[in-house]
């Protein structure tokens, strides 16, 4: 079994205009909601296997951020180029290029490319993939570049405000 975790970086700042994209750094927001997702995932048990990040600061500070909470070593978090580039079938590559012995991998990416690539291994597919949102992926096989022809199942879709609602109503239950 092989699990994929689609994670779409943390709300960025547009304040500098004189950064390029890929330059542009977390807000304080995306980095509260980057930390609430991941202690979500820590609480759950999840620890990747492997994480790939986009090249853009505002991916790899997300990553760092996840990497930090679930206790994944920061310098082994790779940094991968394509991821940025918009096109999921690079992303794909990167995928079925993992090795075998790994179980679990993680991306963190952008938008559109993130949630199109979801949306291409799940049926029914999910909504946009909001900023500091993940989605878990299982394929049944033990092969990474078997993906396509393996059973999928979403394990789950979690995004900051989805988390802090579930919450509030777990307050109001105890209450």
């Amino acid at each position: 079994m092989k699990t994929l975790y689609l994670f779409r970086h943390a709300k960025s700042s547009w304040d500098d205009s004189r950064l390029a994209d890929e330059e542009r750094p977390l807000t304080p927001k995306g980095i509260k909601n980057t930390l609430v997702v991941a202690e979500h995932l820590r609480n759950q048990g999840i620890r990747p296997e492997l994480m790939i990040s986009s090249h853009a600061v505002r991916a790899y500070e997300t990553a760092v951020l996840i990497a930090k909470v679930l206790g994944y070593p920061k310098e082994q978090i790779r940094v991968d180029r394509k991821i940025y580039d918009g096109y999921f079938d690079r992303i794909l590559d990167i995928i079925y290029g993992t090795p075998n012995d790994i179980g679990s991998l993680m991306i963190i990416g952008h938008n559109p490319t993130i949630t199109q690539l979801a949306n291409l291994l799940l049926d029914p597919g999910i909504p946009e993939m909001r900023t500091s949102a993940v989605v878990a992926i299982r394929f049944y096989t033990g092969q990474w570049e078997s993906l396509p022809m393996s059973k999928v199942e979403k394990e789950f879709h979690v995004y900051p405000k989805l988390l802090k609602h579930e919450e509030e109503k777990e307050r109001h239950r105890a209450s």
